[in-house]
């Protein structure tokens, strides 16, 4: 049986292009014993609660219609945010150039975050222009990338 992030992904994505945006990603977690399906949507020039509320009401409707979630959650469909996570190779194709913070696994030279500018994206394996030069992060030693935003 599909996930239910891929079968929601699957769903969410023609509504999402029908009111103009892009979906960005999908996650179906478990957090203080409710179940949350999140939906996470971009737009050129940015995501409005106008537009979270546009894919919002169809997703729900069509979600209620082919029921593909046993039990209940909570449906929040939102942007992807400033500082957004980079989790496809799609994802960090779009975003190369960019300043990004990468959180590790394990501390490399005593750091478990980092930030610089994303060079590439290959097999899971990122590689950012850091202070002291190139350096490439093992898929295996990276928890996560998001966007750097700065103030």
């Amino acid at each position: 049986m599909a996930k239910v992030s891929d079968l929601t992904a699957e769903l969410a994505g023609p509504i999402a292009a029908e009111n103009g945006c892009t979906l960005w990603d999908v996650e179906y977690v478990k957090e203080a014993g409710d179940w949350y399906l999140r939906v996470y949507i971009d737009k050129e020039g940015g995501v409005s609660i106008n537009d979270c509320e546009a894919v919002s009401r169809p997703l729900s409707d069509v979600l209620d219609e082919r029921d593909p979630i046993e039990g209940s959650y909570i449906l929040e469909v939102s942007s992807a945010g400033a500082d957004r996570a980079l989790k496809k190779p799609e994802h960090f194709a779009r975003f190369l150039g960019s300043q990004v913070d990468v959180k590790l696994y394990r501390a490399r030279e005593g750091r478990k975050e980092l930030t610089g500018t994303l060079l590439g994206y290959e097999n899971g394996d990122v590689t950012l222009e850091l202070p002291g030069g190139p350096a490439v992060l093992e898929k295996k030693d990276v928890a996560q990338v998001r966007l750097h935003v700065s103030f």
